[in-house]
């Protein structure tokens, strides 16, 4: 499995070829290609390198310990170094989930619970909104519907990275696994009587789509319905009939939008969303043929499970797919989400990584 890092270097090679030729340079959409496809690559160059290099010094100290075994006191840690950058070099060359460089759409809607949910699901968008500031990402509200009594009945929201993040670290690949059904225990304010509540909330993640992953309407399969946006956002609004919702009839998909000032701006985004929420369906229903043609390939996060607790009367956070536990809710709910979302990231790699060894 390590050695097949050998053709990463070639192509990572090539790319470097490519992007020194003024050729390239003339091309900004290829210019673009090239640089994300050799930012991708570079770490796992660099951990076949230094895999490569300690190999070597192992081979190397056992060849002079043969002749004088004084050279073999340096093996141990030799090893044990060797040992470490094939690790990190396994991990690199598992196989990549080909969205892990998207931006996302994050859609939280009130589940049981009733007005306590909808609080819950406020609660949720701004974790997520800190979460993407900690990040160094652009995250908004693309549209909402507000609860009676605070919160959302539901919300969509879009993350962004700026510029070109480390590989792992774009949106998608540290939300992704955040899709599913969120419980809160805690005294609701409507509560008189103090007694701790049970409520829900739901989260769908979807990777936005770009320009290049186009998705094809038939020329009836949308319906497009304009109407008058409400709620806050100015003096439009009631105004003109600048929301826009559009319903994919083979699917059944609605996606509405108000928050724009335009209608044309509400339909770009509404269509935007639509795409990426067909996207997904696809995406999901080909993930489940292969889980059950292939067991190895069942994700370790299955979206349709309550994946989370969030505990006020303890303080607790805590993860049921990963089993990650910890007491410090506040902090979360304010955005540091990190060590949740990397217990999620390190079942999932130690699955994939398992299912590898089976393989092998």
């Amino acid at each position: 499995m390590l050695e097949s890092a050998a053709t990463i270097v070639a192509e990572y090679d090539d790319l470097e070829k490519q992007l020194a030729d003024p050729a390239t340079h003339a091309d900004p959409t290829l210019m673009r290609r090239l640089n994300k496809r050799y930012a991708q690559l570079a770490p796992t160059v660099a951990a076949y390198h230094a895999w490569k290099s300690a190999t070597e010094d192992v081979s190397a100290a056992e060849e002079l310990a043969a002749e004088d075994p004084a050279f073999g006191e340096e093996l141990p840690a030799l090893r044990t170094h060797r040992d470490e950058t094939a690790d990190v070099l396994r991990k690199l060359l598992l196989p990549r989930d080909e969205d892990d460089d998207r931006d996302v759409v994050v859609e939280v809607k009130a589940g049981e619970g009733g007005a306590e949910s909808a609080l819950f699901a406020g609660d949720l968008v701004r974790m997520y909104l800190r979460f993407a500031e900690r990040s160094g990402w652009k995250a908004e509200i693309s549209d909402a519907t507000d609860a009676d009594l605070g919160g959302y009945k539901d919300v969509r929201l879009t993350v962004r990275a700026k510029g070109t993040p480390e590989p792992g670290q774009a949106p998608w690949a540290r939300l992704k696994y955040e899709g599913g059904v969120h419980r809160v225990q805690r005294v609701p304010v409507t509560e008189s009587q103090g007694r701790i509540h049970t409520s829900a909330a739901g989260v769908l993640v979807m990777p936005d789509i770009e320009e290049e992953d186009e998705v094809e309407f038939g020329p009836n399969d949308l319906k497009i319905d304009v109407y008058r946006s409400s709620g806050p956002g100015g003096q439009s609004v009631n105004t003109t009939d600048s929301a826009v919702r559009i319903t994919h009839l083979p699917s059944g998909v609605v996606v509405s939008c108000q928050n724009e000032k335009s209608q044309l701006q509400n339909k770009e985004s509404a269509l935007r969303v639509l795409k990426a929420r067909l996207r997904q369906i696809e995406l999901e229903r080909r993930e489940a043929e292969a889980s059950a043609a292939r067991k190895s390939q069942v994700r370790t996060v299955d979206r349709s499970e309550r994946i989370r607790t969030y505990n006020f009367p303890e303080n607790r956070i805590a993860d049921h797919r990963t089993g990650y536990k910890s007491y410090n809710l506040d902090t979360v709910l304010d955005g540091d989400l990190d060590a949740v979302v990397q217990s999620a990231v390190d079942a999932d790699e130690a699955a994939r990584l398992a299912a590898v060894g089976q393989e092998d």
